[in-house]
């Protein structure tokens, strides 16, 4: 089947890439947030990366703006995604406020809609323990540039049944994009595991053993990656980096997850990293 309305919850960095890649692939998309700028700003990165995505991922599909916007519904009114067929959802990563989105959705959602949790590190099982319809939420993360990515990791919670993985794997497949399935514990496979890696990096810098721009460097020129890692912290937003591991820190109560001082003072400064302008690198004065 073909999946021909959605609802993305979330206008920041990440909804916003999903909107994107929803809307170039044909696909009717109805994005909410609670407030009317934060749905301006939204606005203006998506028509931006719209027209720019061929050029930065030569597989995007090439839309005119004009009609890729025409795809999508801004509204701060949640109730509007009552008869969307999948709601993918992209909150801040507080267990209090995905808590409060997903109680209204379970309430002004079709009984037969999916639940998309596009989360860091909350566990998928805790989510859907909170709707009456555990079977039918399902982890899908998404990374961005979403529209360059061709895998994505999906996440099976403790109730998620067969026929949602099917479908998830429907819609991603609308999208160009394959699943890896794996389990849900918080973190799942991508950011346990980045995470400590980033958070490391912050200890590095910390502790005088080398700038931020030497670490990226080093794993950039040496081991070939694409990003280091305290560019793909100040990518993701600080703020964002420091809810995740407060999650998995009391998720697991395990020490290896202790936030770095840096990032929890970076964020309590107001750098946040390239959507504030300054992180743990400047980009006020890149571009």
């Amino acid at each position: 089947m073909e999946f021909k309305k959605i609802g993305v919850i979330g206008a920041g960095t990440m909804g916003v890439g999903v909107t994107v890649d929803l809307v170039l692939h044909g696909i009717q998309t109805l994005l909410v947030d609670t407030a009317d700028k934060v749905l301006e700003n939204a606005r203006s990165e998506i028509t931006k990366s719209i027209r720019f995505a061929p050029l930065v991922h030569k597989g995007a599909p090439k839309v005119p703006v004009k009609e890729a916007m025409e795809k999508i519904t801004f509204t701060t009114d949640i109730k509007e995604v009552a008869d969307c067929q999948w709601i993918i959802e992209n909150v801040t990563e507080k267990w209090e406020v995905k808590e409060k989105v997903y109680r209204e959705l379970d309430q002004k959602c079709d009984p037969e809609a999916l639940f998309g949790v596009d989360t860091s590190c909350i566990s998928i099982t805790k989510i859907a323990s909170i709707t009456t319809r555990p079977d039918k939420v399902i982890g899908m993360h998404f990374i961005n540039p979403v529209f360059a990515k061709p895998v994505i990791e999906v996440m099976r919670g403790f109730h998620t049944s067969d026929e949602t993985i099917e479908k998830a794997e429907q819609l991603l497949a609308q999208l160009d994009k394959k699943a890896i399935v794996v389990n849900d514990y918080p973190g799942f496979v991508t950011n346990r595991i980045s995470h400590l890696f980033m958070n490391e990096a912050m200890w590095v810098v910390q502790d005088g053993v080398a700038t931020p721009e030497q670490v990226d460097n080093i794993f950039k020129q040496c081991f070939g990656h694409k990003m280091g890692p305290l560019e793909t912290a100040d990518l993701i937003g600080l703020d964002t980096v420091m809810h995740s591991l407060e999650v998995l820190y009391e998720s697991y109560q395990d020490p290896k997850f202790r936030c770095c001082p840096l990032l929890k003072k970076k964020v309590d400064a107001g750098l946040l990293g390239r959507k504030s302008g300054k992180g743990f690198h400047d980009y006020s004065k890149k571009g």
